[in-house]
């Protein structure tokens, strides 16, 4: 039996923020806006390539706004995504790795290169270089 991941609940307090950031920012694609009744309204958006998408909504999660950290996004180039981040106006680290204590800026060795950014609510997101001899949806990262 296959189980795989299709979507991650991310808590925010403003939806349409979190949408527009999500959409113009982050280059989500919205899937869908939809109110189920009062009360609930879900937007389900994918990042481009990705199978697994986020929902943003109200009354879908009980969880405190800016609470999820260590989302991870993979790209086969660190400094492209990294460009494409920065000119739709996401404050995004530059390109770090991880060295033992932390990180630090530059560039590391394979599957270490990374950026991070948040959601205007805080929720927590990183980006990693995946080597180009290997699919981003192997499960490797």
């Amino acid at each position: 039996m296959e189980w795989r991941l299709e979507v991650v609940v991310v808590p925010v307090s403003d939806v349409d923020r979190a949408k527009l950031f999500y959409e113009e920012q982050a280059g989500f694609t919205v899937d869908h806006d939809t109110r189920l009744r009062d009360g609930i309204r879900v937007v389900q958006l994918t990042p481009p390539g990705s199978p697994c998408s986020i929902v943003v909504g109200t009354g879908v999660i009980d969880a405190p706004p800016g609470s999820v950290k260590g989302l991870q996004l993979v790209v086969p180039d660190i400094e492209k995504a990294h460009a494409e981040l920065a000119a739709r106006g996401v404050q995004v680290s530059p390109v770090q790795h991880f060295v033992t204590g932390g990180r630090v800026d530059g560039h590391g060795e394979a599957w270490n290169n990374f950026v991070f950014f948040n959601d205007p609510d805080g929720n927590g997101w990183a980006v990693q270089e995946a080597p180009s001899a290997v699919s981003v949806g192997s499960g490797n990262g």
